[in-house]
């Protein structure tokens, strides 16, 4: 599971990592140190250049030559006919396994594929001590790239017509995204038993085009030893907090006293 992460990168660094060629933002996002469900985050994704900014593709975009675009997206996919905007609270995740398949991914996965940068993501592990009510204590850890680089999350994106809007409402179509997660390899599994699967730079072009079918062979866990994880501050248990704060190192024996 992916239930928060990190993402402080400004526009244009990631339009250079990712070689964006479009920056379809109203504003930057804040930099955000506890991204939550239903926070709007960055996402990579390529679409005709001359495509509706808001809705989806007319039938004679579906096979347009694509550019490169950085958009803000919220986090918790909403699939096109659902009824209501909540469902995507529960939908932040999706496994590899059934991504294919799922009838809330399946059509995302064939066309709407993209990639969500992250400094890192966090997960908890519950340790032997008990808190005040005799329950594990759940100690957070940061897992980040051990050169400093941006994750590239593997994820889906969705439209959703907010049917109490009208058709020429600019604000009609939300834009929603979801993380796919895999097995976590050895050395993360001890701490949690799924992790968000990463895409290779040099798989990131047939990642994102629509015009291809959606592939798992081209999603891996990130190799052993790409990633480190180390115990941080119990804060980020509280969406309200966010800050740098959040991602310092906490020493052992604070972790685990």
């Amino acid at each position: 599971m992916c239930g928060r992460y990190a993402s402080s990168r400004q526009p244009d660094e990631l339009a250079e990592e990712f070689e964006i060629d479009e920056l379809r933002l109203q504003e930057p996002l804040t930099e955000s140190y506890n991204v939550a469900p239903t926070d709007e985050v960055y996402a990579v994704l390529e679409r005709p250049p001359h495509s509706s900014p808001r809705g989806p593709l007319r039938q004679d975009e579906e096979n347009a030559s694509t550019e490169r675009q950085l958009r803000a997206v919220r986090w918790g996919l909403v699939p096109s006919w659902a009824k209501d905007v909540k469902i995507g609270n529960r939908m932040i995740n999706a496994r590899m396994e059934t991504v294919s398949e799922k009838p809330a991914y399946r059509r995302a996965f064939a066309k709407r594929r993209c990639l969500l940068p992250a400094d890192g993501y966090f997960e908890w592990y519950a340790t032997d001590a008990k808190d005040a009510k005799g329950k594990p204590r759940k100690q957070p850890y940061f897992i980040t790239p051990k050169d400093g680089g941006v994750l590239a999350m593997a994820g889906l994106y969705e439209l959703w017509p907010d049917p109490a809007k009208d058709e020429d409402d600019p604000t009609r179509w939300l834009w929603s995204c979801t993380v796919i997660t895999t097995e976590a390899e050895d050395s993360l599994g001890r701490i949690h038993d799924r992790m968000p699967l990463m895409v290779e730079r040099a798989r990131w072009d047939q990642w994102l085009d629509p015009t291809r079918p959606g592939d798992v062979a081209l999603l891996t866990p990130a190799a052993p030893g790409q990633l480190e994880a180390y115990p941080v501050s119990t804060l980020v248990s509280n969406v309200r907090n966010n800050g740098r704060e959040l991602i310092e190192p906490l020493p052992l024996e604070e972790a685990w006293g």
